[in-house]
This record gives structure tokens, C-alpha cells and sequence, in this order.
């Protein structure tokens, strides 16, 4: 590995950076989700949070296409969904705007309390569903929200994931919205990142040389997903989620 590749980092920073995209990209492939979710909490430990959300664009995008090519339902989940996705995009404009002037650890902890909230509501009441005639309605409700908090945490899941688990979807177009809705996220955040010149080029010779391992990584979780059964499919998802908010409660703790 070269030292212009290391330069800015340290050469176990570099180690944990590949390995958690590793890591972070097979529960990608199990769930469908979970890439920015684990890879945020670990590298805001270890770069610091301001560092680590540059580090998460490629590969999270890399991970989101691999992920969506496979499932399929494309055009209809976009069609579906564009009220919520349009609404992300403004929401994360809105969420970066307001990055350098608002603490985003003390809004990660806050993030971190409604997502508990959440998993302990969904395990009690797994059968509730969101009336269909609120989906619109509450889907842009849901857009905003979660654009907002992608732009100032980083954290893409919620409130988009509770809603689209609370709308009792087929599993691959539950996949595919989720990962429209990062990968819309994600392209804004990256002009965002570089208009507050925190995306770097060193960090675009970090991510790139990641990209292997994040392949590697979600190749290895679809083999375990298309075991999985949908109660435990829904399980596991819950279980990223409540991992999540530990991650985040743990950063404000820390900072």
C-alpha cells in the first residue's frame, strides 16, 4: 500500500476502514440494508463522523446497485414511491445545510431514542400495517424526515425503514425501496460532501480500493439471505436497526 494511499490516515485506521466494508457489506446482503448502518458508528469511532461520512458514498453506492440489480421491481418501486424518494432528496439538502452549525452527535442520540422506540414497538406489534389510503401521505412525511437526518448524521434508515416495514411489503420491493431511497440519498450527499470539501481525494483512494471487499462481502450475505425465512428476514432487519441505535447513542456518548 502506498503512502500517498495512507496519507491523512494511519496505517490501522486504513485496516479497520476495509475490514468493517467487509463487515458492513454482508449484513448488506442478508438484509438488504445495513451498509451506511453498521459502517457509520465503526468509522465515526475511528476517523471521526465529519471524516467518515465521505467514506461511506462509493461503497454504499456500489453496494446499493449490486443489491438492486438482484432483486428486481425496478421501475414499478420508483413509480410507487417517487412522492417519498423527491422528498428524501430535499430532505438531505436541508439535513447538510444545517451540518456545520448543529451537533450532529446530540441529533444521532435522538435518532438513536426513536429507533429503539421503533424495534421495541415492531417485536410487540409485528402485524401492524399502515392503512393503505395513508401511504402517500405518510411516505413524504417519511422522505423529508429521513433525507433530513441522512444529511446531518449520515444515518439513512430512518424513519424510511419503519414505514416501508409498516406497509407489509413483498420482500424484494421492500429491498428495492429502501436502497432507491440510499442511493438517491447517497448521490446528493456526495455533491453536498464535496461542495463542504470533505470529500477528498484520498478519500476517493480509500473507497475505491474497498470496493473488492464490499463485492466479496455481499456475495456472501445473499447466500445466507435466500435461507432466510420472512419472519426471520424481518427479524434481522429489526436487529441491524436496534444495532444502529446503539452505535449512535454510544458516538454522543464518546464525543
Amino acid at each position: 500500500m502506498s503512502i500517498s494511499l495512507i496519507e491523512n490516515y494511519s496505517l490501522f485506521q486504513i485496516i479497520i476502514i476495509l475490514v468493517t466494508y467487509l463487515f458492513a457489506s454482508s449484513v448488506k446482503g442478508v438484509t438488504g440494508l445495513g451498509f451506511s448502518t453498521v459502517c457509520l458508528p465503526i468509522l465515526a469511532l475511528t476517523v471521526g463522523l465529519k471524516a467518515a461520512l465521505p467514506l461511506l458514498i462509493i461503497p454504499s453506492l456500489l453496494s446499493n446497485i449490486i443489491i438492486m440489480k438482484k432483486v428486481g421491481n425496478f421501475q414499478t418501486t420508483l413509480y410507487r414511491f417517487r412522492p417519498m424518494l423527491l422528498a428524501t432528496s430535499l430532505g438531505v439538502i436541508f439535513g447538510l445545510t444545517l451540518l456545520s452549525v448543529i451537533d450532529g452527535n446530540l441529533a444521532g442520540a435522538v435518532l438513536g431514542l426513536i429507533l429503539i422506540l421503533w424495534c421495541m414497538f415492531s417485536y410487540i406489534a409485528p402485524d401492524f400495517k399502515l392503512p393503505e389510503p395513508k401511504e402517500r401521505q405518510f411516505g413524504i412525511l417519511s422522505g423529508l424526515s429521513t433525507g433530513f437526518i441522512n444529511g446531518l448524521t449520515g444515518s439513512q434508515v430512518m424513519p424510511c425503514v419503519p414505514y416501508l416495514m409498516a406497509l407489509k411489503l413483498d420482500r424484494n420491493v421492500f429491498i428495492q425501496a429502501t436502497n432507491t431511497s440510499f442511493t438517491i440519498s447517497s448521490l446528493i450527499m456526495a455533491i453536498g460532501l464535496i461542495h463542504l470539501e470533505l470529500f477528498t481525494f484520498t478519500v476517493l483512494k480509500i473507497s475505491m480500493s474497498g470496493l473488492i471487499f464490499v463485492f466479496l462481502g455481499i456475495l456472501l450475505g445473499s447466500r445466507i439471505r435466500s435461507q432466510l425465512s420472512p419472519d426471520s428476514f424481518r427479524m434481522a432487519v429489526l436487529v441491524i436497526l436496534f444495532i444502529t441505535a446503539l452505535g449512535l447513542l454510544l458516538q454522543a456518548s464518546w464525543n
